[in-house]
């Protein structure tokens, strides 16, 4: 176990119990989460990538994007 996990385990007994298992579902719905995302990554055939890959070159030659700088604005 890593130094910071222990850390903050060190922490969270010091919380009362139905707040340690409010932050425990967070962090097995998390974990959870980040396994589908991996097994979906991994699944995900070279012709699929490349179609994905055709999607967004079509949508940007149909003008049909948003430029970053509305997404992101920039932090002044």
């Amino acid at each position: 176990m890593t130094e910071l996990l222990e850390q903050v385990i060190a922490q969270l007994k010091t919380l009362p119990a139905d707040e340690q298992d409010a932050i425990a579902a967070r962090l097995l719905a998390e974990l959870e989460d980040e396994r589908v995302w991996k097994a979906q990554f991994e699944s995900t055939t070279d012709a699929q990538w490349d179609r994905m890959a055709e999607m967004v070159y079509l949508e940007i030659a149909a003008g049909d994007i948003t430029p970053l700088a509305e997404v992101f604005p920039p932090q002044l």
